[in-house]
């Protein structure tokens, strides 16, 4: 059999002699550096940032989802290095990038991270190499960003190096699937580049469900995110319609799911946040345009979920007036989890950090309490936050507050503790309610 570029790496890639090479170390990258080590592969973690380049050297991991000692340990055998030298790209067989796709202040795709990823990737690669996309983006960038930039380091897309996307997967807090547990779907651009994707990930994650072109890979991730982005606005419109009826939305959503079939539950919150469902939808909305056509249903349901924080500053409002008679800029308000979800220190997007802007606009003296936040980090928005410290729980007072706003319903805060202080709540989480404590002072929202 004649030896090609494909049949060469191929071969590496099932012999588990691939090097494998992982560029931005965050959610999705640091996870699954750490899974493929862990499955046998020879893995060079790089990033631009030298803090998490140092961090990861000591095996510190700041990442829930990653045990340092898992990173101790690989690093000590050898399976896992970090680097911020993009020259050692050359040496590897097979790169995965896994950088931000954020939006413009237009709402627009900001594939910025990609294509200069892309553009250092060109001026390093060698030939039989693979290069992965996992950054969730609008269907057909894969072919129409990524190849025409590796097509400029002269080696030839589909001969002599391959191209193709798998979307992350990933879930952060969620104890029930890891990377390696969630079934990874794979693509590629040419039936061979898709037999190196498949093959790669089949040695990194128990289950590979291959489709058909990158286009649909890109597709089956944007369309995963849509999937909950429109039924979040759902049950986000319905709490508001529920809420002037004087229905409660979550006991509605709990019968509801005790239906056998045909409904799902979503729950509803103060906004969207992560850096998946606030902003992928809108990649698909932008693209749809170069096809003259219109995205009503997309571009509603983010609207609904935008609106939902001034929502929740309006019942805050209310409550005040109406039981302590003073307006925002008169009260004292801590906010409850900091983070965008339950159980981890992500804050991209998170939607308690546009509710403590709001209420700093209103003049409101707000503080925040998060046992997973000891200081907010830098954001992509809100610069005036940057190392705003967490308060301690112990120095939460009833005299010390007006009120609790309870944005992200972390496991490990005393709930009880918070209603003993006898002060208005007001709960965007159903906390209270689910772990029966007495609802004398709460208001959901």
């Amino acid at each position: 059999m004649t030896k090609t570029p494909f049949s060469n790496l191929l071969a590496r890639i099932e012999n588990k002699t691939a090097r494998v090479g992982i560029i931005g170390l965050g959610y999705v990258g640091l996870p699954l550096a750490v899974t493929a080590a862990k499955r046998g592969m020879s893995v060079v973690g790089f990033d631009i940032d030298p803090v998490k380049i140092e961090r990861l050297g000591i095996g510190s991991s700041y990442i829930e989802a990653v045990d340092s000692a898992d990173l101790k340990t690989l690093s000590a055998s050898g399976a896992l290095e970090w680097t911020a030298d993009f020259a050692t790209l050359a040496k590897m067989d097979v790169i995965v990038i896994c950088v931000p796709t954020p939006l413009t202040e237009h709402r627009e795709p900001d594939l910025s991270y990609v294509s200069e990823t892309t553009e250092v990737i060109a001026k390093h690669i060698t030939s039989e190499t693979l290069v992965v996309l996992e950054s969730t983006t609008y269907p057909g960038t894969t072919a129409e960003v990524l190849t025409p930039i590796l097509a400029g380091s002269k080696l030839e897309p589909g001969r002599e190096i391959f191209i193709g996307f798998s979307p992350e997967r990933e879930d952060p807090g969620n104890v029930s699937f890891r990377t390696a547990t969630i079934p990874k779907i794979v693509a590629g651009d040419g039936p061979e580049a898709g037999q190196l994707v498949e093959t790669f990930y089949k040695n990194v994650v128990d289950k590979v469900v291959p489709v058909s072109t990158s286009q649909t890979a890109e597709a089956v991730k944007i369309t995963e995110n849509i999937f909950r982005a429109v039924n979040i606005a759902l049950v986000n419109e319905l709490k508001v319609i529920f809420d002037a009826m004087g229905i409660d939305v979550w006991e509605v959503i709990d019968g509801a799911a005790t239906k056998p079939f045909g409904f799902m539950p979503f729950y509803p919150g103060p906004g969207l946040g992560g850096h998946c469902i606030p902003i992928d939808p809108f990649y698909l909305t932008w693209k749809a345009r170069e096809y003259e056509l219109s995205t009503r249903f997309i571009e509603l349901a983010g609207e609904i979920n935008s609106n939902m924080p001034r929502y929740v500053i309006a019942r805050l409002r209310e409550v005040l007036d109406q039981k302590l008679g003073i307006g925002l800029s008169k009260a004292r308000v801590l906010i409850i989890g900091i983070a965008y979800k339950k159980n981890v220190s992500d804050m991209r997007e998170s939607p308690s950090v546009r509710l403590m802007s709001i209420l700093r606009e209103s003049g409101t003296d707000v503080d925040f309490f998060d046992p997973h936040v000891p200081m907010i980090p830098k954001m992509r928005e809100y610069p005036e936050f940057l190392d705003k410290a967490s308060v301690s729980f112990e120095t939460v007072r009833a005299e010390k507050y007006d009120a609790i706003l309870i944005a992200t319903d972390h496991d490990d805060v005393d709930y009880e503790a918070l209603t003993n202080l006898g002060i208005p709540i007001i709960d965007t989480r159903n906390a209270i309610s689910k772990r029966n404590l007495p609802m004398d002072h709460v208001t959901k929202a």
